[in-house]
């Protein structure tokens, strides 16, 4: 894939934002090589899973690029691609998933007291933080009324 944009910028490189990478290094913590294991409700009950996760900063530590991948009994249940970014003139961070299927979705997204939070809609949120342990501790909770309910919970080892 070829482009160029053709302003000022063509004659001389690019410098990142300092002001958006020290945003994107606030979500440091979930930045490297994660393996572990997880559970989640589903129709039958609760159902167990492997995780993965593989997180890099990407465009001079502007973007951060998830790959998530979720197996059990030897099938893929989950696999997905992530971008989060940060909306210098919105002031908020951007989470868009991608599917194999062709779904992709962008997200709100916010830090709240070191924890990264997402949604997927109104009543559905994910949130991640390192747990006392330093392991990356995320849960999945389902609005129903004026009560969040726990339907997901997922717990990472860092591996690199």
């Amino acid at each position: 894939m070829t482009a160029f944009l053709i302003n000022s910028s063509f004659s001389q490189p690019v410098q990142p934002d300092p002001e958006i990478q020290a945003k994107m290094a606030e979500l440091d913590f979930i930045v490297g090589n994660w393996k572990g294991e997880g559970w989640m409700m589903r129709e039958g009950g609760k159902s167990n899973f492997d995780q993965t996760e593989k997180i890099k900063y990407k465009l001079d530590s502007t973007l951060i690029v998830i790959e998530g991948l979720g197996m059990a009994g030897g099938r893929v249940i989950h696999n997905a691609y992530a971008i989060i970014s940060y909306n210098k003139q919105d002031g908020e961070y951007s989470f868009r998933s991608y599917l194999p299927n062709g779904e992709n979705n962008e997200f709100d997204a916010e830090l709240i007291d070191n924890k990264l939070h997402w949604y997927p809609n109104d009543n559905l949120r994910y949130i991640i933080w390192l747990n006392e342990k330093g392991q990356w501790y995320e849960t999945g909770e389902y609005k129903k009324g004026e009560e969040w309910i726990q339907y997901f919970e997922m717990t990472l080892d860092r591996v690199d």
